[in-house]
């Protein structure tokens, strides 16, 4: 007897084709003699399709064995469809919804992993409700730490509303688009170094928190951005050139943050490797899956593949 999967990709996040891109991965991952795969999409205004009509989510989830999530961002990564999921009794694969929010949270994550000594830029955050102008929010910056700046929304991804501000002058501004867009600014030092990403799979290959060896991300500019993720043009070296201690540093990074914000199943941490060090950036609970993402690079690296993860997703939703 066959499996019977539902698959949720779209979503209102400003993720959406990466999204769509990762929900064909695991759609055509998927053998057809062992499951029998239910496309879901979910719109940009939230309407649910079911076999391209408009559905309920009741009507949609009903029948499944197990969910695979592929939204990316927005409901996907901040509880919503967990918490759906989990009141209708439904396994899903990846963190449960409140780790999951967390991980999103950029401001959140950053509190409790810096508690535990992890190594993350140095940051400070506003919000509208701050009484003060964008000119004295910079300058308070500033007394903490210099520019460069990378000035970021909590609780976006793929890179969406990154601003740079190479000098002080050029901070006021960008926190003020910031705060226009999305009602929060995060401002972080800004890094220079190798971009890396670790992921991490739960009860993998006899390991209870399994390292997939580092991935080197290479691209143009001095950020990864949305139009990278989209074009696909992301270039990753894994196994990477990193040295031996870097990538036990990647690794291990990895694994705490997993860890420290109780996360489930699999993840993918993005991090920087600077002269002084390396640093956690963030860490994602619904790693990408389309071509020209890190993680299938990082499974080909260890003679794995997508659709060997995914029916090892699969396992440890049915018996968490």
């Amino acid at each position: 007897m066959r499996t019977n999967i539902g698959i949720l990709r779209g979503g209102t996040s400003s993720e959406y084709n990466l999204s769509l891109k990762t929900g064909a991965a695991m759609i055509n991952a998927l053998s057809e003699d062992r499951f029998d795969v239910r496309d879901i999409l979910i719109d940009k205004s939230g309407t649910w399709h079911l076999h391209g009509a408009p559905s309920t989510p009741a009507h949609a989830l009903t029948q499944l064995d197990v969910v695979l999530i592929a939204l990316h961002g927005g409901i996907g990564e901040d509880g919503t469809v967990q918490r759906m999921l989990e009141r209708a009794g439904i396994p899903y694969a990846g963190a449960r919804a409140l780790p999951s929010a967390i991980a999103l949270n950029k401001l959140r994550a950053r509190e409790i992993l810096r508690r535990v000594g992890v190594r993350m830029p140095r940051g400070a955050a506003f919000t509208l409700e701050h009484a003060i102008d964008s000119g004295e929010m910079a300058r308070l910056v500033f007394s903490r730490f210099g520019p460069p700046y990378i000035v970021k929304p909590p609780s976006e991804g793929a890179g969406n509303g990154i601003r740079i501000a190479n000098t002080l002058l050029e901070l006021p501004d960008a926190i003020a688009d910031t705060l226009d867009a999305y009602g929060t600014a995060l401002i972080e030092e800004f890094i220079r170094g190798e971009d890396a990403s670790v992921g991490i799979i739960e009860n993998f290959r006899d390991e209870e928190f399994y390292a997939l060896p580092p991935a080197h991300e290479v691209h143009e500019g001095n950020y990864i951005t949305p139009e990278h993720h989209e074009a696909g043009n992301l270039i990753h070296f894994s196994p990477s050139s990193f040295s031996y201690m870097q990538k036990q540093t990647l690794a291990d990074l990895a694994r705490v943050a997993h860890k420290i914000l109780g996360l489930s199943h699999f993840s993918r941490s993005d991090l920087i490797v600077a002269p002084h060090g390396v640093y956690l950036l963030e860490i994602n609970t619904i790693p990408g899956l389309y071509p020209g993402a890190t993680f299938p690079t990082m499974l080909e690296a260890v003679g794995s593949s997508v659709p060997e993860f995914l029916e090892h997703a699969i396992k440890l939703a049915r018996t968490r």
